[in-house]
């Protein structure tokens, strides 16, 4: 074992702290990072407070997006070397025999992935995040980070940038869609990129239009905002896919009136309330409504490699360690364009 300097929630809904760790000593298989930067996701936020149910790990230490540097390897690793630019998302094991793990969707593992933070392993440890100067993880679950994509700016790619990839990738958005985003946040901002690059024709629907300036720079053709009534009656029927990054609760009927007979909208916004719709807003036009969960780490690589060849990274502010309390009540309040980003080397400095 290891002593890592780190940051933790030491209960439900408390301030964050300095702390250390122990990192376990390397197997076979794993691979011992550098943490170079850890994003703040605002999934860090509900499960800091518990917002989720089930009572969580503390002390914990949150953080699932990580960019680092090898420092050493498994004796059984071998497609990852000491020196290389690597990631961890939002998985750092799963049981690798099921039909999903198999088919390189490991985060629908039938015995349960292991999640980066709050949750136990197979081995019956709990396990600490990225807000943390090291970190040690099965190999499979290490992503290489390609060059043409700064460190810091590639972090929030392993959770921002997979969670709105991989629908846009699944339903299809490119040349000829028409692709509304909900929402511009870390989320939002990473969805109007990345549909932008796949060719797909880009609106972001927004509470107000305070970021209208960033969303047209970020590649949106149009901008409108959902406080305006008239929004709902301009864009009926206009969308073939409708990506919902928020995580609040929203009126849905009005949403699947924005979309084409056959249209999408998928969810990746995750409110602590339920969402509720009516049936025949479904059922009137053949629509769907769906959700979907991060990505396998195959998908993982795809979107990275995505991201490095249109020159995609993440809209971020670098924070030193004794600013995350601030930073988590600035993401509780919309305040950061785009997300927030942990220098690790000022995690446990004096």
């Amino acid at each position: 074992m290891s002593q890592t300097p780190a940051i933790a929630v030491p209960s439900p809904g408390a301030r964050l702290e300095p702390t250390t760790i122990e990192r376990r000593d390397l197997r076979p298989d794993d691979v011992r990072i550098d943490i170079a930067y850890a994003g703040i996701c605002h999934s860090d936020l509900h499960q800091a407070k518990g917002d989720w149910g089930g009572g969580g790990i503390f002390p914990m230490v949150p953080g699932h997006e990580i960019a680092g540097v090898v420092s050493e390897v498994g004796a059984n690793v071998t497609a990852h070397k000491v020196g290389d630019r690597v990631g961890v998302g939002c998985m750092v094991d799963s049981c690798g025999e099921c039909d999903y793990c198999k088919a390189g969707t490991e985060q629908f593992c039938v015995k349960g992935n292991v999640q980066t933070y709050n949750a136990v392993g197979f081995d019956g440890e709990n396990t600490y995040g990225g807000y943390s100067t090291q970190v040690v993880v099965r190999d499979w679950f290490v992503c290489r980070i390609p060059e043409g994509i700064e460190l810091d700016a590639a972090a929030p790619l392993l959770c921002a940038g997979i969670t709105t990839y991989s629908p846009l990738n699944r339903w299809e958005a490119g040349p000829g869609k028409k692709v509304a985003v909900v929402g511009l946040g870390g989320l939002g901002h990473m969805a109007v990129k990345i549909a932008v690059a796949m060719g797909a024709e880009v609106t972001v629907l927004s509470q107000s239009l305070k970021k209208q300036e960033d969303g047209l720079r970020l590649g949106a053709k149009e901008y409108y905002a959902t406080s305006d009534e008239s929004t709902f009656d301009t864009l009926k029927g206009r969308f073939d896919l409708i990506l919902n990054t928020v995580s609040a609760e929203l009126p849905i009927d009005s949403y699947l009136s924005l979309l084409r007979v056959g249209g999408t909208m998928a969810n990746v916004g995750a409110p602590a309330n339920s969402l509720c719709y009516n049936a025949f807003s479904l059922i009137g036009g053949n629509k769907v409504l769906t959700g979907s969960m991060i990505g396998g780490l195959p998908e993982t690589q795809e979107m990275l490699d995505f991201c490095a060849e249109h020159g995609i990274g993440a809209e971020i502010e670098v924070i030193s360690a004794d600013q995350v309390n601030t930073a988590y009540e600035r993401v509780e309040n919309s305040d950061v364009r785009y997300r927030f980003v942990i220098d690790a080397s000022t995690i446990g400095a004096s």
